[in-house]
């Protein structure tokens, strides 16, 4: 799992027990989780389809950096389905765990799902591509 971005836990992120609002949290691992698709699949023509399972852990307080990592779990033909963990940056503890988030592949004209032309392998390839290049 890569550990892709980061975000401060502000004030307007709590809710009334002064820890991070679930609801915010699943905003931003929608965006993290679409971010990471779009660039998996080289298009913004997506969709989020389905979120599974979503375990909250622990809580994050204002103050606090998050981290997401995210990971490609499984490739279709116009879909593509990942999985993303929210940790605290500093103690590393998750805080949620949002499994099986699915995006399709639409046409920008007809919505219509359309394929999308990856496949596991060659999104694992893409991936070590773009860590070797870091690391150069």
């Amino acid at each position: 799992m890569r550990f892709l971005s980061r975000r401060l836990v502000m004030p307007n992120d709590l809710n009334y027990a002064n820890s991070l609002f679930g609801g915010r949290a699943l905003e931003w691992i929608d965006e993290e989780a679409a971010i990471y698709a779009i660039c998996q699949l080289d298009t913004n023509s997506l969709v989020t389809k389905h979120i599974g399972a979503i375990s909250f852990e622990s809580p994050a307080l204002q103050g606090d950096v998050v981290e997401f990592g995210l990971e490609t779990k499984k490739v279709g033909k116009t879909s593509i389905t990942v999985t993303c963990l929210v940790r605290n940056k500093a103690t590393k503890k998750t805080i949620c765990l949002a499994d099986d988030i699915v995006f399709v592949q639409v046409d920008p004209h007809t919505r219509a799902p359309i394929p999308h032309g990856k496949n596991q392998k060659l999104l694992e390839q893409q991936t070590a591509d773009e860590v070797n290049a870091l690391t150069m």
